[in-house]
């Protein structure tokens, strides 16, 4: 399982061409280690905003994992979820809808979802 995810970014020629050139002088190796970079400065800018949210609403940071045994154990703890991940959500794919519609209540995940499509159309609701 990857530990990232692949984006595609738009941006205007002119932009592209300045990083173009800043790469080609030796500040970066290439486009995505300048983008990466800058996408982490900005992250490290607005940590004083983004890191008290995650605290205050007990988001879980990194990769999160359930599969069919987790749920059914939620189940029989009579327990509904609210899960909120900052990063990765993985639901195995033994997990049936019904299952995951008596156990989760809510979703909330800034970053990826790993789902079957059927799971994620119904957690979408």
């Amino acid at each position: 399982m990857a530990e990232t995810e692949k984006i595609t970014i738009n941006m205007n020629v002119v932009d592209l061409g300045k990083v173009d050139l800043i790469v080609e002088q030796g500040f970066y190796s290439n486009r995505t280690d300048f983008i990466k970079t800058a996408i982490r400065n900005q992250l490290s800018t607005y940590s004083n905003v983004v890191d008290p949210i995650i605290a205050e609403k007990s988001y879980v940071m990194g990769i999160s994992y359930f599969n069919r045994d987790v749920l059914k154990k939620v189940l029989e703890e009579k327990k509904i979820l609210d899960i909120k991940v900052v990063g990765m959500l993985v639901l195995a794919d033994d997990i049936d809808v019904e299952l995951a519609t008596k156990t989760i209540r809510s979703l909330k995940v800034y970053g990826a979802l790993k789902a079957t499509p059927e799971l994620k159309n119904v957690l979408k609701q």
